[in-house]
Order: C-alpha cells, then structure tokens, then sequence
C-alpha cells in the first residue's frame, strides 16, 4: 500500500488521521513542522497537508513539490473554506482540499480516489504524433517539444484529453478522472484549470486553441485547431 505523510500540527488530528489510515492498509508518517515535512517527502505517494504551520505556509512545501521529477499527490486540510482559498490551493498544485472540521473517513476515501487517479494517469503513455505531448512516466509535457511547466491537475487534464485525441470529454467526466467520485468540483473550477493551461501552452509558443471547447459539452485535444476558440 501507499505511504502517506500527514503534515498536521495538531496532535489529535494527525493521529485520527493516522490511525484511520493505517487501519485501511496505508504507511502512515506524520510531521508537525514544515522542516519536518520537507525531510520526509519522498518518502511518500501523497501527502495530507494542512496549510497553517508553526514554522511557515504549506503552500510552502507545495511551491517545493513542483520541482520535483515525480511529485507525490496532496490533499489540503484548511479551515478556510472560501472558494478563493480552494482554487489557489488546487492551482498551486494540489489535487484536492477538505475543510475543517472534516471527517477522518472522508480524508481516507478521497486518499483512495486520488490514489486511483493518479495511478491510471501514470499508467497513459506520451502521445508524439501531436503538437501536444504528456509521458505520464516522467510527468513531463510539451508543445512543439518546448517543456511546459505545469501545475498536477494541467498535467492530468492534458493527459487526460490526450488519452483519445479529437474525443469530447465532458467537464464532469474529467472532475472525475481528475479528482474522483464524489468531490466538491465545480465546472468553474474545471474551466479555470483549462484556461490555464491554454496561457501556458501559448505561453511556450504553441497554439492555444489545440485544447478545443466544444460549447455546451466540454473540451478536446486537436492536431488540427478551429479558427475560434470559444473561452470556457
């Protein structure tokens, strides 16, 4: 089973958390302090991890996880539960956020469902017969073989779409390759993600309108872009 990093500075949650955790099979390492998270994070396949530390923000350690080849998948806890703070934190780079208070089968069950996304994303391969290109192996993408530097979620969204080029994939069949059964993801958030993506692959000299919408139904890969590129 996968190895979890629960990075909490209060004591009861982390050991709920723990306790539930490993009673569903998982490894379980816990840090009370961001020093203390940022020593243990290879040693994990996902990592639960509040934002308010004694020694700094998660958002932190997030900004540190983008630079690695294979960064594990994270799971913000947060008391704040405004959707400004949700959609910096899943923009950052996290593949989900839960609110406190929270409860701990919930915090497992979402472990379980990112856990499943991110293995059937590692398990796509890249695509070179497009502009467009995610190996999934090393979680690199490119366009035009120019690198892009993207967020997790961008990474999984390409990916996702370039699983069957010229298909329509509708939003809610990406928030749930993406973020699984059962997540509080709205459309909006799909789009904000989409649009991103879109600025970084113009960003890196390539044609935005690849990532096509499809109005009314939701997005597609193309190796042949329309004229008009409909924002979503």
């Amino acid at each position: 089973m996968a190895t979890v990093l629960v990075v909490e500075d209060e004591p009861a949650i982390a050991e709920s958390l723990a306790y539930s955790l490993k009673r569903e099979g998982y490894g379980v390492q816990i840090a009370a302090t961001l020093a203390d998270a940022e020593s243990k994070v290879e040693l994990a396949e996902l990592i639960i991890l509040d934002l308010m530390l004694p020694d700094g923000s998660g958002f932190e350690l997030l900004a540190g996880l983008r630079r690695l080849e294979r960064p594990p998948a994270v799971i913000i806890l947060s008391s704040r539960d405004a959707e400004a703070d949700r959609v910096a934190g899943l923009e950052t780079g996290a593949d989900d956020y839960v609110t406190k208070p929270f409860s701990p089968r919930e915090v497992v069950a979402r472990v379980r469902a990112v856990l499943r996304r991110t293995s059937r994303a590692a398990a796509t391969t890249g695509i070179a017969q497009l502009p467009l290109t995610a190996d999934a192996a090393t979680r690199r993408a490119a366009v035009n073989g120019v690198a892009l530097e993207l967020t997790r979620v961008e990474f999984d969204l390409l990916a996702s779409m370039l699983e069957a080029p010229g298909r329509v994939f509708t939003r809610a069949q990406l928030i749930e390759r993406i973020w699984g059964d059962n997540f509080a993801i709205t459309d909006r958030t799909v789009d904000s993600h989409v649009k991103a993506l879109r600025r970084k692959v113009s960003e890196a000299g390539g044609d935005a309108q690849l990532i096509e919408t499809v109005r009314g139904v939701g997005y597609r890969v193309s190796d042949e872009p329309t004229a008009g590129l409909d924002e979503p």
